[in-house]
């Protein structure tokens, strides 16, 4: 794995740690994943309905960004284009955006004025692809693979136009707005097995786009999906086992993104949600390896965070307003933390989340003589701790015999009604 590059502003990131992503665009209307374009093999006239009956009437980026907030999510990604080429925004450069449709109105402005209001970090997500652009070559991903006269049309496709396309919408976005804080490019496949003329740095000219990208925005992060090294690497759908390592050992930021039912954009008749108490646990999982993570949703044709999503939000922001300072900040611990448990910590505050509950008593290898006081996080109550020194016979009528410089933590026998219990340990 190579490194990440140190240009963008990492100490909002790594403070963070977690982030709403949006997928929003026509999509939403289909209501059947945001790649129902290739999926379906469809026509840009089979994709038209959608922009012609756009209208996301019920909108309101105050309400998301609220929702963002009480979830305890401290930046929000919304995707200003997608693969299907359909611009949120006003853009100067084609005709294929939201101000063409009944909507009429930019819809970027006005979230990103409610999420900074609300003290939330902003950010982009730009497709590299456009499957609506009639310069971008078609390829092994494009809703027209399978049709030969498209295939054809290949050796009339000047995939020097698209990018100089391409550079220019990024531009618009990043002059436009303000400070952006953050810039998710998706994605490069050139040399893919399961793909034929996949693109990659050379087609998006990635070099050039992310210096032009450091020069309208100094700070902003940018991650690792133009096919060279970015400010963190993508983990999608999945959670490492590890902390992420360059190949000399050195920490690689990262960021995991993942979805709450399995698609990314609106799918009304997808029902795998996710638990909350699952996506408490990834997230722990995700901090206790230091990485991010981005919690997707994809609002409907009408703007609207669907009831499930919505109380999804609100029981994981119920969890991280009584034990978000074992979130925030925090990252992976020296100490090895005992089965169905993950350790994060910040200074000395080390913080032990119990995914399984214990029978009364929870050992702790390495920690006897290394903690001064034990308490809940959810309400402050103190902890019983008990430490068998070197040399010293334990007591095994009240408890098991365990190693010496072990920490035993005493517990009630009822589980704490938190979806996750966190013991907050306060080291010597």
């Amino acid at each position: 794995m190579s490194n990440a590059s140190p240009t963008g502003d990492h100490a909002w990131f790594a403070e963070s740690r977690f982030g709403m992503f949006v997928h929003w665009g026509l999509y939403s209307l289909a209501a059947r994943h945001e790649w129902v374009k290739n999926r379906e093999r469809l026509t840009d006239e089979d994709y038209q309905p959608y922009f012609d009956h756009f209208d996301p009437d019920l909108h309101d980026p105050d309400e998301w960004a609220r929702l963002a907030q009480a979830a305890g999510m401290r930046y929000l990604v919304i995707t200003t284009k997608h693969h299907d080429g359909f611009c949120l925004w006003d853009s100067a450069h084609t005709d294929y955006k939201v101000t063409n449709t009944p909507y009429g109105k930019d819809l970027i402005a006005p979230l990103v004025k409610a999420v900074r209001d609300r003290g939330i970090r902003i950010g982009f997500y730009h497709s590299l692809l456009d499957w609506h652009h009639p310069q971008f070559p078609v390829d092994g991903h494009h809703p027209q693979r399978d049709d030969e006269e498209f295939k054809a049309a290949n050796a009339d496709r000047d995939m020097t136009q698209y990018t100089d396309y391409l550079h220019a919408q990024v531009r618009e976005l990043l002059t436009g707005y303000g400070r952006i804080d953050y810039l998710f490019f998706d994605f490069s496949y050139e040399g893919r097995p399961d793909t034929w003329n996949g693109k990659g740095r050379a087609d998006w000219r990635s070099e050039e786009l992310l210096a032009m990208v450091r020069q309208l925005q100094p700070g902003i992060l940018v991650n690792d999906r133009l096919d060279i090294p970015g400010d963190f690497v993508t983990p999608e759908q999945y959670q490492p086992d590890a902390p992420l390592r360059a190949a000399d050992g050195s920490p690689v930021p990262w960021e995991v993104c993942q979805t709450l039912n399995g698609s990314w954009g609106y799918d009304r008749d997808n029902l795998d949600d996710k638990s909350p108490d699952l996506l408490i646990r990834m997230l722990v999982d995700t901090v206790a390896k230091d990485g991010n993570l981005l919690l997707n949703v994809g609002p409907t044709g009408r703007g609207l965070i669907d009831p499930r999503a919505e109380r999804t939000f609100r029981a994981i922001g119920e969890w991280t307003r009584l034990h978000g300072r074992a979130v925030y900040g925090c990252g992976p611990s020296e100490f090895t933390a005992p089965p169905d448990c993950r350790y994060t910590q910040r200074g000395d505050r080390l913080y032990l989340h119990l995914f399984a509950w214990p029978f009364g008593h929870l050992q702790l290898p390495g920690l006897a003589g290394r903690v001064r006081y034990a308490q809940f996080l959810h309400d402050a109550s103190e902890i019983a701790v008990q430490s068998i020194a070197e040399g010293q016979a334990p007591d095994t009528t009240r408890m098991s015999a365990p190693p010496a410089g072990t920490l035993t933590l005493r517990l009630p026998v009822r589980r704490p009604e938190v979806e996750v219990p966190v013991i907050e340990l306060f080291l010597t």
